[in-house]
């Protein structure tokens, strides 16, 4: 098995819609650290589980510098993007997302 992992630094802002009350119902920013993780037991046609700039591509590019409750049709936790993450790559198998220093949600698929 072939393991990856690509690390991206992303500033964004969101406010979550949230059944109580909190400070984080009102817009706010992080600088989020995503860690993705893919695997595959072949290589594809050009010796990769999958090109780092795609992953950029696939997650930075779409939410570096955006409101992610104006990209993203859903809820913004950390945890909804962590799933988020994982379902744009196919290899991927796991996602941490950091939105603060203590603060840390993952998500992994079941084998």
């Amino acid at each position: 098995m072939y393991y990856i992992q690509k690390k991206l630094e992303i500033s964004a802002s969101h406010h979550l819609v949230l059944d109580y009350e909190s400070k984080c119902s009102q817009l706010h920013g992080h600088n989020w650290i995503i860690t993705i993780y893919c695997k595959a037991k072949e290589l594809d046609q050009n010796g990769m589980v999958v090109d780092f700039t795609q992953i950029k591509r696939k997650i930075k590019d779409r939410l570096d510098h955006q409101n992610l409750n104006d990209v993203l049709p859903f809820n913004p936790t950390a945890e909804n993007i962590a799933r988020w993450c994982v379902e744009q790559i196919p290899t991927c198998y796991r996602a941490d997302v950091q939105e603060s220093e203590g603060n840390l949600a993952v998500y992994e698929l079941d084998d």
